[in-house]
């Protein structure tokens, strides 16, 4: 249990420092350039280590203000890494679907959080697991809401 918690508030540093440096560009009149590297496949290793540097990364995508997709990947970035962030800090889990579920208007699709979250994890350098965020069938989301409102 000890190691879950350091592990939560190295995580939860390094969205800090994720945060303040976007909010330091962004303070300073720079736009800020958000760089993550592209693998072939993603994290999904349960017990928490990253493993998608393990590959060399095919390719690097440096997102920025300056055009209209990339705003809108960045605010749904922005968005998942604020849910993640809580979730640690409750020391709750959530699904990706539930993600979803909070702002589906502003999500569009399943497929956009899925594709955040694997940014997060490469940015973070940590996989999903560390972020509390776990995966799950469609029909579990209704009893991961319900379990919360009890």
């Amino acid at each position: 249990m000890e190691g879950e918690v350091s592990q939560a508030s190295l995580v939860l540093r390094k969205i800090r420092e994720f945060t303040k440096s976007i909010v330091r560009d962004l303070c300073i009149g720079r736009s800020p350039a958000v760089s993550i590297d592209s693998f072939k496949s993603y994290c999904t290793d349960s017990v928490g280590k990253c493993c998608c540097s393990l590959d060399f990364p095919c390719g690097k995508e440096v997102l920025t203000f300056q055009r209209e997709f990339h705003v809108r990947r960045l605010d749904v970035l922005l968005r998942v890494l604020l849910i993640a962030q809580k979730l640690l800090q409750e020391n709750r889990h959530g699904s990706k679907r539930d993600i979803y579920y909070m702002h589906p208007s502003a999500f569009s699709e399943q497929q956009v959080v899925d594709r955040a979250i694997n940014d997060i994890c490469i940015i973070l350098q940590c996989s999903r697991h560390n972020l509390n965020v776990v995966s799950v069938g469609n029909g579990y989301v209704t009893m991961f809401v319900w379990l919360d409102l009890l």
